[in-house]
């Protein structure tokens, strides 16, 4: 039977729920992963209809990640006719923490104080430049790697010095203000075709790894998470997000400043990690929305 859908994923586990859901709903569907080699003058795209599931957090399992690899292949199913759900403009944006910070404030919407640089020697002068307490962030750095706290300028230059800040695989750096969460938690807004899904608040005692699917945690972990109701006024900023960051399906996470009660928008993910247990934390499962959404774009290829 030919598939009218195929799904480009990384992760071996993490799309179990979707792949269950579709088979519950006799969708056939092709589950592709990015280790094979494409030709580039192969006009046939793989389905009519294409989703990409793939994380940034690719290359913590994998120093061979297909990060990079995926931009040409989604561009060429995209070119072969393919709707490529999440594809290559949103993909541009997920792969860039500095975009999708332009973006957002492009929208008149709050961020934290942010200077981008591509060396590491001009990251002491960003960081006088913004303050302290600030972080140092790898801008592509899925699942929280790449982010460490600095309090003195003094630890910065020592940083720089002996090699030891983040990295990224493309070599560029943020250099933020480090915002106090207000609770010390941050709102993971999950959406769907640009509209409002759910969404959830989740605190981590302070680290940054705080990976809103609790398929992330580990036993003894101190991230906790808990289904919300956002203020009108976030669930219409991220909306508005997803548009303008063409994401199909997708989260924005923010966080309110505890100086000043300002909300600030910090990321963008068009991997939307559906919690592991939706019954156990929502009280429903939002992957039967989300192939809900699945049937209409392929009605709509069709």
């Amino acid at each position: 039977m030919t598939a009218d859908l195929a799904i480009l994923y990384e992760h071996p586990l993490w799309f179990a729920p979707l792949f269950a859901a579709l088979e519950r709903r006799g969708i056939a569907y092709r589950a592709l992963t990015p280790g094979e080699p494409f030709d580039p003058a192969d006009p046939a795209p793989p389905a009519p209809l294409v989703l990409s599931r793939l994380a940034m957090s690719a290359f913590l399992r994998e120093p061979e990640h297909p990060i990079f690899f995926a931009q040409a292949l989604l561009a060429q199913w995209e070119r072969s006719g393919a709707r490529v759900l999440n594809g290559t403009a949103a993909l541009a944006i997920d792969t860039s923490k500095a975009r999708q910070l332009a973006l957002i404030a492009s929208l008149g919407l709050a961020i934290p104080a942010t200077r981008v640089v591509h060396r590491a020697a001009d990251v002491p002068a960003a960081a006088a430049a913004i303050g302290f307490p600030l972080v140092v962030k790898a801008n592509i750095g899925g699942a929280g790697a790449g982010i460490a706290r600095f309090d003195s300028l003094d630890a910065v230059r020592a940083a720089a010095a002996d090699g030891t800040l983040p990295t990224s695989i493309d070599g560029v750096l943020l250099v933020q203000d480090y915002v106090p969460a207000r609770g010390g938690t941050i709102t993971r807004i999950e959406t769907l075709d640009r509209d409002y899904l759910y969404a959830i608040e989740v605190a981590g005692g302070g680290a940054f790894d705080l990976c809103p699917a609790d398929a992330c945690q580990v036993s003894g972990s101190a991230i906790t998470m808990a289904a919300v109701q956002p203020a009108a006024d976030l669930c219409a900023a991220a909306q508005a997000i997803a548009r303008a960051a063409s994401l199909d399906v997708g989260g924005v996470e923010v966080m309110i400043d505890d100086r000043d009660g300002v909300p600030r928008f910090y990321d963008i993910n068009a991997l939307s990690n559906f919690v592991a247990r939706p019954l156990d934390v929502l009280g429903w499962d939002p992957h039967e929305r989300l192939v809900d959404r699945i049937q209409g774009w392929i009605e709509e290829v069709r």
